[in-house]
């Protein structure tokens, strides 16, 4: 046997079968080949030696070596039998220098019987020894043989029944030929983790009946896992069936034919007829309810193929797992499957793996190929499919051709591929079809509410849509941004270039620039045009056709960046729905546009000048933006555009005329003016009933919000940040809902109403800059719900007392506050440590803060901070992480410092007069010290210094 042949054996058969004929022939022997039979397993059968007892020796050898088992059935007789000891002796050969597996069976006789050749095993071997004394290393032979193998591991009938004892045999020789299996099919990359999941889900050991589902895109490896669970474990069930193709053959064939193959390969008769699915239904219900089966529904599309097939779990016995793939996930959840495994791309090491097999025939790329391959894997995207399509179709083709492929690939996919995906688009409804070409040609990516009030105006009834998407594989969400896998995307790129591939003007959707520069410059545009989407400026130097849309009759959705047009544009659809023209070069919109549909007008940087003039019938519009329209002087009339809900005109920095209709809008949720530095008022009569947001920072003429206050209840965020307000009007406190109130650098701002600490909603309070500011309420501890107060740059000489009542507060700043503390005050906190004699030189003063356990950042940089004025129990804010002490005069830094043990950051720039630092927390990694006298450094050798 030469060593090729015992390293790599060439298996012919899964089992020999050796016996004496006479014995076993028609009871055990046959009984076990009709099992081994049944269940698939290619054992060899001699009808002459069965029948008649005769066969060629050379023959019987050749197939012992060529069977992957050997199953000895040791009988009363068998030893009488020259033959069965040649059999017995070619089998030993054959587990020593090829690694057969030997397995002996003790039928009617005791394993020690035949080891030790006693009772009838001894009358044969000395018959046999009177027959053959001229040749009796023969005899000797056979003994060594017998010996050796009944000290195997085996079956000893004795008092088990025989079926019993069948079922155990052929049951171990499945499982170790399934595993053989699993071994050797090293291509199948990724398998060990998917199956494990299986098992898990399955419940192996669970005496239920189980209904499972795999499900995923096409081309993920669904039915590749389906099929290798069912090589694995079908030998452990009375009867498997693996229906492939259910959606294809449902449809060429029907579904009774699926009820026959089903019910014929778990009860191995061939002659099942049915008349009608209900039959068929009937059948499988009092046929299989009492056996415990494992059947395979693949490639499952619609509910009545599972009812036809695998109805309720009591359709089939105790222990019993049927497993569907699908590409449906939603079809599984009516279904009420008991467990859904979806199968994920192969990770980047399997998808190499997996396209090296089939590239190369090997498990890494041939050299020279290593950065080509990757591309390939790349493009692939982790999709099996893909990689054995392309790796199959690459093997022994030069790198020029590898280039040239892929080259290929970028423009056209490869057609198994396209094919084969699809499969799932042709499934789908005409809305879902329009949401899912719409996602994959301009969407991907996007957040999932900014698209859906897109498709919702274009009554493709997103909601469901999407859903179905998701359902079927096609999509999917993570962080509400619309995911699909990029041959998915491809295959619906593709769909659309097949609608005309020679004119893009006649597709329904343009996003290539090559595509729309044609389009656009040589006016070919249709009406099967739709959506143009262009996310980067137009070259410079580009002259548009100022008639390219004028065709484009059904245009819904058009976003493009700048564009120089040689006259003014004649024409923009009516049907337009999004309407998003960054850098819009013309004064006006064309006057014949009526954009009733509109639901999103879009211009920011555009050079308009009025949206349009009178009153425009728009009660689809829902936002309007027009930031850094430097052009823009009014804002049109807003009557006929009840439905707004935001108004976004930030950086439109000569509007000047706010037209009253805009106190109108009952739906408004956001309205930002900020920067809009020429608008002075507002409406005396404000019907803000929704409005949410309300930005009018910058807008520096603005001096009163009273009304704004009193009209809009419902805001959540009110920015005033800049603006020439000298008061907040008491009003404030009905609004119960604001969680951020910004006054930055409200020069003009004298005081706070104490009605703003009836806010019990608020968070965020920003005074910072406002500069003429010197009190603010004395209850502001009261509002409980503030995480961060800003009242850096402020004339305040101290703040409230009642600050150490805000338990929720992370983040607190006096950055700059230089006020005047009075001396009631300083006595009043006695610090004792303070010099009486400079009372009059003392600037604003820390007191203790000790009950702010959610501090986290505090900020007193640029406060005059003299000694003492930072209070001795800093060490209790437990929460602190940041702490700015820069540019103050203090001394000493109270040694209670070292207790804050989550302390990162302290700043201490420019404290010149600071002499020295006591011990500081461990937890510090940064601590800023420029311009800090040289004793710092000395006494504290562990800190980083940042000079």
């Amino acid at each position: 046997m030469n060593m090729q042949r015992k390293i790599f054996p060439r298996w012919k058969y899964d089992v020999f079968l050796s016996f004496r004929g006479e014995d076993t022939r028609k009871s055990f022997s046959g009984h076990l080949y009709a099992a081994l039979d049944q269940k698939g397993v290619f054992t060899f059968k001699d009808n002459h030696r069965l029948e008649r007892g005769k066969v060629i020796l050379s023959e019987l050898f050749k197939a012992i070596e060529e069977s992957r088992f050997s199953v000895i059935i040791f009988s009363e007789n068998y030893a009488s039998s020259r033959w069965c000891l040649d059999e017995l002796t070619k089998i030993l050969e054959c587990m020593k220098e090829m690694g057969q597996t030997v397995l002996p069976v003790f039928y009617n006789v005791s394993p020690s019987e035949v080891r030790n050749q006693m009772g009838s095993f001894k009358k044969a071997f000395a018959d046999h020894e009177k027959i053959f004394r001229d040749n009796m290393e023969r005899v000797q032979n056979w003994r060594v043989a017998m010996t050796e193998i009944a000290n195997l591991s085996g079956w000893h009938l004795q008092d088990r029944e025989e079926y019993e004892v069948i079922q155990d045999i052929v049951g171990e020789i499945s499982s170790k030929l399934s595993l053989t299996f699993l071994s050797s099919t090293e291509k199948l990359v990724g398998m060990e983790s998917r199956l494990e999941q299986m098992d898990l889900m399955s419940g192996r050991g669970l005496n239920d009946v189980r209904m499972l589902g795999i499900c995923g895109m096409g081309g993920i490896g669904k039915t590749t896992l389906a099929r290798v669970v069912f090589d694995k474990i079908s030998y452990q069930f009375d009867g498997s069936s693996f229906l492939v193709n259910v959606r294809e053959v449902s449809t060429t064939r029907g579904l009774v034919a699926l009820q026959e193959q089903l019910i014929s390969e778990i009860l191995m008769d061939k002659n099942i007829k049915l008349l009608d699915v209900y039959r068929g239904c009937q059948m499988i219900r009092t046929r299989l309810r009492y056996k415990r089966v494992l059947v395979i529904l693949d490639d499952v599309d619609e509910l009545d193929q599972l009812q036809a097939l695998a109805g309720k779990n009591d359709w089939f016995g105790l222990g019993s797992r049927i497993i569907i793939t699908t590409r449906d996930r939603h079809l599984l959840v009516r279904h009420r499957v008991d467990g859904i495994y979806k199968v994920g791309k192969l990770n980047h090491g399997e998808a190499l793996q997996l396209f090296c097999w089939k590239a190369f025939r090997e498990s890494h790329p041939t050299d020279g190929y290593l950065e080509l391959s990757y591309h390939m894997v790349n493009y692939a995207a982790g999709l099996p499919l893909a990689l054995e399509v392309l790796g199959s179709f690459l093997f022994g083709r030069s790198k020029a051709e590898w280039k040239g492929a892929l080259d290929r690939l970028k423009e056209v996919p490869d057609r198994k591929i396209f094919e084969i995906l699809k499969i799932s688009y042709d499934g789908l409804q005409e809305s879902e079809k329009k949401i899912f070409l719409d996602i994959a040609c301009f969407f991907k990516g996007m957040d999932k509410d900014r698209v859906r009030e897109f498709l919702d105006s274009c009554e493709l009834y997103p909601d469901i849509g999407i859903s179905v998407l998701v359902d079927k594989s096609i999509i999917t969400l993570s962080n509400n941004k619309l995911c699909m896998h990029d041959l998915i995307q491809d295959m619906g790129r593709e769909i659309v270039r097949q609608e005309c591939p020679e004119k893009p003007g006649q597709r329904s959707r343009l996003w290539l620039w090559t595509n729309i520069h044609r389009v656009l410059t040589k006016n070919e545009g249709t009406e099967a045009v739709e959506g143009i989407i262009i996310d980067f400026p137009l070259y410079k130097g580009i002259k548009l056709n100022a008639k390219s849309f004028s065709r484009m009759n059904n245009l819904r959705l058009l976003k493009i960046c700048d564009g120089c047009f040689l006259h003014g544009i004649e024409y923009l659809s009516d049907e337009l729905r999004l309407l998003k023209w960054h850098g819009y070069p013309l004064k006006s919109l064309p006057s014949n546009f009526q954009p009733k549909k509109l639901y999103k007008f879009n211009m920011c940087y555009s050079s308009v000048e009025q949206l349009w003039q009178g009153v425009q019938n728009m009660y689809q519009l829902k936002i309007i933006k027009l930031s850094h329209s430097e052009n823009l002087t009014k804002t049109p009339d807003f009557t006929g555009v009840p439905n707004l809900e935001r108004l976004i005109l930030d950086g439109c920095i000569n509007l000047s005329f706010v037209h009253p209709s805009i106190a109108l809008l009952k739906r408004l949720n956001l309205l930002n003016l900020k920067d809009c530095k020429r608008v002075w008022s507002f409406p005396t009569v404000i019907e803000w009933g929704s409005l949410e947001v309300l930005i009018l920072s910058g807008c520096s003429k603005l001096s009163s919000v009273q009304e704004i206050v009193r009209n809009s209840k419902h805001l959540l965020h009110l920015l005033l940040d800049g603006t020439s307000i000298e008061e907040i009007p008491p009003s404030i406190k009905y609004l119960t809902r604001l969680t951020i109130l910004s006054l930055r650098d409200c020069k003009n701002l004298i005081s706070l109403p104490s009605s703003v600490c009836d806010l019990k909603s608020l968070k965020v309070l920003n005074l910072n800059g406002c500069s003429k500011l010197e009190n603010v309420p004395d209850n502001l501890g009261y509002i409980e719900s503030l995480e961060k107060l800003d009242l850096g740059g402020t004339a305040i000489p101290k703040p409230p007392s009642s600050i150490v009542l805000l338990k929720n507060l992370s983040d607190l700043s006096f950055h700059g506050c230089k006020g005047r503390a009075d001396k009631s005050w300083i006595s009043l906190f006695r610090f004792p440590f303070f010099p009486r004699g400079n009372l009059d030189s003392i600037g604003f003063f820390l007191p203790s803060l000790s009950g702010l356990c959610a501090l986290r950042r505090l900020d007193v940089g640029d406060c005059n901070l003299q000694e003492g004025a930072i209070p001795d129990d800093l060490g209790c804010l437990s929460s602190l992480t940041n702490l700015n002490l820069s540019r103050n005069n203090f001394i000493s830094i109270p040694a209670s410092i070292s207790q804050l043990a989550k302390l990162e950051t302290l700043n201490i720039d420019y404290c010149k007069m600071l002499e020295a630092l006591p011990d500081l927390p461990a937890s510090i990694d940064g601590l800023f010290a420029h311009n800090c006298t040289s004793n710092i450094s000395k006494s504290t050798p562990r800190m980083f210094l940042f000079k």
